[in-house]
């Protein structure tokens, strides 16, 4: 099985597919960034595109190294990655799926005043890449294909993790960390 979590930049998707890596046994993240990330250092700057996701290789690359982990691997993968062309995830995930690999798409949700302030949070103000992508990413994960969506401006990140593992009917690890380590999440 494969879940997905999409989202704005800010959204949490990282921290909520860390967390439920952290609570469901047999499970791995699955990062596709690190396909752009190796595109994008080895392509000369003149024929360089400004998105990594862009380049069809990319998608290509990720579709299959997601299709492999699932026919290889037993447990849950998890993909925290933002993703809101509607062509380039039907070239990922509804492909997946065409191939009857089971995958399932979670948008965290959040408005864009939220986004700003996680974006604030972590580091990164008024005018960094990923606050100038806001409104991109709210336009085009509006789209129905993103639908399954997470609520996630009042939520905590635990929150959310369960509220997937609800939707998938997932078993987890219960959540012994102290409460000083659950507040600094």
């Amino acid at each position: 099985m494969i879940i997905w979590i999409n989202g704005a930049f800010g959204s949490g998707k990282t921290s909520t597919a860390f967390e439920l890596h952290r609570r469901l046994p047999q499970s791995h993240v699955f990062d596709p960034e690190e396909a752009g990330f190796y595109i994008r250092d080895n392509v000369p700057k003149e024929i360089a595109k400004s998105d990594f996701q862009d380049y069809p290789m990319w998608r290509e690359i990720n579709y299959h190294m997601l299709y492999h982990l699932s026919q290889e691997y037993e447990g849950a993968v998890i993909v925290p990655m933002t993703i809101v062309d509607p062509l380039y995830f039907e070239e990922i995930v509804g492909r997946l799926r065409t191939q009857q690999v089971p995958v399932h798409h979670f948008t965290i949700w959040a408005e864009k005043e939220t986004l700003q302030k996680r974006l604030q949070k972590r580091g990164e103000g008024k005018g960094s890449w990923p606050e100038q992508q806001i409104e991109r990413c709210l336009t085009g994960l509006s789209h129905e294909c993103f639908e399954t969506r997470i609520p996630s401006d009042q939520m905590s990140i635990e929150q959310q993790v369960e509220w997937i593992a609800v939707k998938l009917a997932l078993e987890l690890e219960p959540d012994e960390r102290s409460l000083l380590k659950k507040l600094h999440q």
